[in-house]
């Protein structure tokens, strides 16, 4: 999985819930492990969530979506994210805190059919516990955040959404095809209101 698509997954735990409020996927330790699960390669499959794990994911998250709407300027942040956003600072001070919670080394494994494959491993030896998906979040956050995908990431602005996306092609504006029909929606009804007597 790139570090793009996990770190939008990973934002897009904050989401639109009807009547303008904001639902969260990750509210208990067991949301969390099953969502790093649904994740291949983030973590060892057999990882459980808790407490302090979920504190540490959920603090990176808000670092990261501020990130976002800060990566996203000129344009606005998302709605969700209004009044709500770290300071730019604090944002970067929590992210690289959480990147360094578990120093890595590089590992190469080579297969005997296949292709060198690197990839960064606690330095620890694997027993890094409630720091781990927070540091490996933050590392793929700052990845994608200087690298190249940062110039196409973008708010969706249609009513109710909360989530960012990468626009994948020039006409894009959307997140999602249901976020066009809304904002559409909302235009027409727009131009077509009766004003006030």
């Amino acid at each position: 999985m790139s570090d793009a698509r996990l770190v939008l997954d990973l934002a897009l735990t904050v989401r639109h819930e009807g009547r303008g409020g904001v639902a969260d996927d990750l509210r208990t330790a067991a949301d969390l492990t099953r969502w790093v699960h649904r994740h291949p390669g983030l973590l060892d499959a057999a990882w459980e969530a808790d407490d302090r794990a979920l504190a540490a994911v959920r603090s990176l998250r808000a670092a990261v979506r501020a990130l976002f709407a800060h990566a996203v300027r000129p344009g606005a942040p998302g709605p969700a994210d209004a009044g709500r956003l770290l300071p730019v600072a604090g944002a970067l001070a929590r992210l690289n805190a959480a990147a360094a919670a578990v120093p890595t080394v590089p590992v190469l494994e080579w297969p005997d059919a296949g292709e060198p494959v690197a990839d960064d491993r606690p330095a620890t030896g694997g027993g890094a516990g409630a720091d781990l998906p927070a540091a490996a979040l933050a590392r793929a956050a700052i990845r994608f955040l200087a690298g190249p995908g940062r110039a196409a990431l973008r708010a969706c602005h249609a009513p109710r959404c909360a989530r960012y996306f990468v626009k994948e092609h020039p006409r894009q504006e959307w997140c999602g095809p249901s976020c066009g029909n809304r904002a559409r929606v909302a235009r027409h009804h727009e131009r077509h209101r009766t004003p006030p007597s």
